[in-house]
């Protein structure tokens, strides 16, 4: 167990002299579950306050990337880092889709994105939270089994959108497929795929097969939808940064939209400190996005709606807002 503080760089209007100073975190890995059938075991980081009980508990899904250990339990700091000095208890898996994994399981079945895997493992996580409380310590006794969330980015937006009530077809067998975890309460979509279907144009497409038949009706979970307004995922699309705004139009209320300006596919390098593979470095706009997906999970698990509002005044109005906030 080490003990680390928060280490966003925000300005005047996204940093201390807004939210208050940084929290001790402590972080904790691996916790090592067996799970049957899974072919390697799953691995998860733990990262809490350093002080504190009743802690609500968010489950981060890792994207897929190009980076090794960003796509892991190692990834994601500036957020997990961020959450977890907000009060909050941030669970990391590493999925079988993790480039970590990616020799040994290249021929495994499910490979190479585990899109069923993916949200598997939060359940998995989440009926065994007691053993994870156990393991971790200074944890016991901490955690508030009864309010928790899910967050994932990019490929892990598409398994958190899953866990929060999306569908899709199985390509596989053409069966609906509905992964739906109801212990879980709210969520935040960070990047997240958008439709299916004719929207998927993009040389990729024939590879996520698994996409095209996303149903967000069905998401009907509170979520807060994060999309840049320069993520341009042609790879996939060609509706422009627009795509990623489709978990937000297509699922019923209560939903929540924020788009981030400036912000690419990385929304200014949130998978993790000085990353490569990020195309739009910003650490104001991180700290920014950390605040407010913070303050949002707050209203929705702890009832604390003056949060939200003090978020979204200091980051969205003035001369240099980070983004806008759209509701339904």
């Amino acid at each position: 167990m080490s003990a680390s503080t928060d280490t966003d760089t925000g300005t005047a209007d996204t940093g201390t002299a807004v939210f208050g100073p940084p929290a001790p975190v402590l972080s904790y890995s691996p916790v090592t579950l067996s799970v049957p059938g899974r072919p390697v075991d799953l691995q998860v980081r733990v990262s809490v306050p350093a002080t504190g009980t009743g802690l609500p508990v968010v489950l981060l899904s890792h994207g897929h990337g190009g980076s090794h250990n960003l796509s892991s339990l190692n990834g994601y700091a500036p957020l997990a880092n961020l959450w977890a000095a907000a009060g909050f208890a941030v669970v990391q898996p590493t999925h079988l889709s993790s480039r970590t994994l990616a020799r040994r399981l290249a021929d495994a079945p499910g490979a190479p994105f585990f899109w069923r895997s993916r949200a598997e493992d939060m359940s998995h996580v989440l009926d065994r939270l007691d053993e994870i409380e156990k393991t971790v310590p200074q944890l016991a006794g901490r955690l508030d089994h009864d309010r928790i969330a899910v967050a994932g980015h990019s490929l892990g937006g598409h398994t958190a959108s899953l866990l929060l009530g999306a569908r899709t077809t199985d390509p596989d067998t053409g069966a609906e497929t509905d992964l739906r975890d109801p212990r879980i309460r709210a969520g935040v979509l960070l990047a997240a795929p958008g439709r299916g279907g004719d929207a998927l144009t993009g040389w990729m497409a024939e590879k996520v097969p698994f996409f095209h038949g996303t149903d967000f009706s069905t998401m009907t979970a509170p979520t807060l939808v994060v999309a840049g307004d320069k993520d341009d995922s042609a790879h996939f699309t060609d509706i422009g940064p627009g795509w990623h705004a489709d978990p937000y139009h297509l699922a019923p209320a209560p939903k929540t939209l924020f788009t981030l300006f400036g912000a690419e596919h990385l929304l200014g390098g949130i998978s993790g400190y000085d990353a490569d593979e990020t195309t739009d470095e910003n650490p104001e706009r991180v700290a920014a996005l950390g605040h407010l997906t913070a303050a949002y999970l707050r209203t929705q698990l702890q009832s604390a709606p003056y949060a939200w509002h003090k978020a979204c005044e200091a980051l969205t109005t003035g001369t240099a807002p980070a983004g806008r906030v759209e509701c339904k």
